[in-house]
């Protein structure tokens, strides 16, 4: 009955799920103006405070912040409930997907409909930097790290260690005075460290079970081949969509046909190529997590022994193997983290992390700028405007109304379907 307070919560998640667009850095934004300034659950701190967390985890970064919102209103079965409402939309478009990829004559899906979104997501960006500025950025030392890391960020983007380094680095950095905060009041409890051997263990095990069941041609062993991998993915990628899409075109689509697959015979799980990019392509184009990819190539994956229930199979063991890592992590180390902060060490460390995060997200706003304000024979000048007025009017509005997140990405998929 304790969950039923909380429906107005997973109401406000699933209008959430289904109109966050723009990846991790553009969900943030949206996380910002709904669940900080509309509806009160959590404050700027804290979401800091979970980014942050959430940005030194492997994983899908965004899902672990909004199960962390979830975790501080109602414990773990809201956390869970969260996370199901969170991935089910995506999951069940790119799991479809799979499904109905052989009617299309035609791959090269339209989505002139989503091409303001990029420019919206920019704006939210923007706009959950700017708030968390005055917040975090308070002296010289944390101006330095804002100012490092936005160069830092602008450079090296796309590379998958920059994220988790920046912020262990800015939290060092602020360690070495010990003057502005110093360690006093009762310590904290002995830290249990053993929930860390259940990821582990899962780990080992589906390991474990995939290499067994290809070796000895299990019935179905393709199944365990595909939690294995997306629970492999989940575990191991950091960066998110720009590290996640490469790893798993090596693996489905590069593996197969290597000399040594080849030459051995092995069933390994294969996808073709063109299905592999325009899904790719698609899961970038819809709301939600770019993570939610894992249902669709557990579903294609799978596909080639033609029934239904055994591609319906793969598309949620992709989907469960690649989201839950990132739950397992976060909801066992967070009360770790939350312990460790007690600690001076720990507490000096969040000033120099708070303005890593800042910088980060005013680092992703002008790599992303850049993209979009170039010139091209697929980009007219006219457009280049039309994208940084969308920009600064998602930044507008977000920042002077109380207009909801949703009609603002409404409002930009409606302009994209007119021009």
């Amino acid at each position: 009955m304790k969950l039923l307070r909380h429906i107005p919560f997973l109401k406000a998640v699933l209008l959430h799920s289904l109109t966050a667009f723009g990846g991790p850095q553009g969900h943030y934004g949206m996380m910002m103006k709904t669940f900080v300034n509309g509806r009160k659950d959590i404050t700027e701190e804290e979401l800091i405070d979970f980014v942050s967390f959430c940005n030194m985890l492997p994983g899908a970064s965004s899902t672990q912040t909004l199960t962390l919102i979830g975790y501080k209103r109602g414990g773990i079965p809201l956390a869970l409930l969260t996370l199901l409402v969170w991935i089910t939309p995506a999951c069940t478009i790119m799991g479809g997907l799979s499904f109905v990829l052989d009617y299309y004559d035609d791959r090269s899906i339209n989505t002139q409909i989503f091409h303001f979104v990029q420019p919206m997501a920019i704006g939210f960006i923007a706009f959950s930097a700017f708030k968390v500025f005055k917040i975090a950025i308070t002296n010289t030392i944390t101006r330095i790290i804002l100012a490092s890391t936005i160069i830092i960020t602008f450079s090296l983007f796309k590379s998958p260690w920059v994220f988790p380094a920046i912020i262990v680095l800015a939290g060092i950095v602020t360690n070495f005075s010990s003057k502005r905060i110093p360690q006093k009041g009762v310590r904290p409890k002995q830290i249990k460290w053993g929930n860390m051997l259940i990821f582990l263990a899962i780990f080992g095990i589906a390991g474990y079970l995939s290499e067994t069941a290809t070796q000895n041609n299990w019935k179905n062993h393709k199944s365990f081949n595909v939690f294995e991998s997306s629970y492999r993915f989940g575990s191991l990628v950091f960066g998110g969509g720009d590290v996640l899409m490469p790893m798993m075109y090596e693996q489905y689509v590069v593996r197969p046909t290597t000399p040594h697959v080849l030459e051995t015979k092995r069933d390994v799980l294969s996808m073709d190529k063109t299905d592999f990019l325009t899904g790719s392509g698609m899961v970038r184009a819809i709301p939600g997590p770019v993570f939610s990819i894992g249902a669709f190539t557990g579903g294609m994956v799978l596909r080639s022994d033609n029934t239904f229930a055994t591609q319906l199979l793969g598309c949620i063991l992709g989907s469960v193997g690649i989201f839950m890592p990132s739950v397992l992590l976060v909801l066992f180390f967070f009360p770790v983290w939350h312990n460790l902060k007690k600690y001076a060490v720990i507490y000096r460390s969040l000033e120099g992390i708070n303005a890593a995060v800042v910088g980060l997200m005013a680092g992703a706003t002008l790599f992303l700028i850049k993209d979009i304000i170039s010139i091209n024979p697929n980009q007219s000048i006219a457009m280049v405007f039309a994208n940084i007025a969308v920009i600064m009017l998602t930044f507008l509005t977000l920042q002077f109304s109380k207009l909801p997140a949703p009609f603002i990405v409404l409002a930009c998929l409606i302009a994209g379907w007119i021009i």
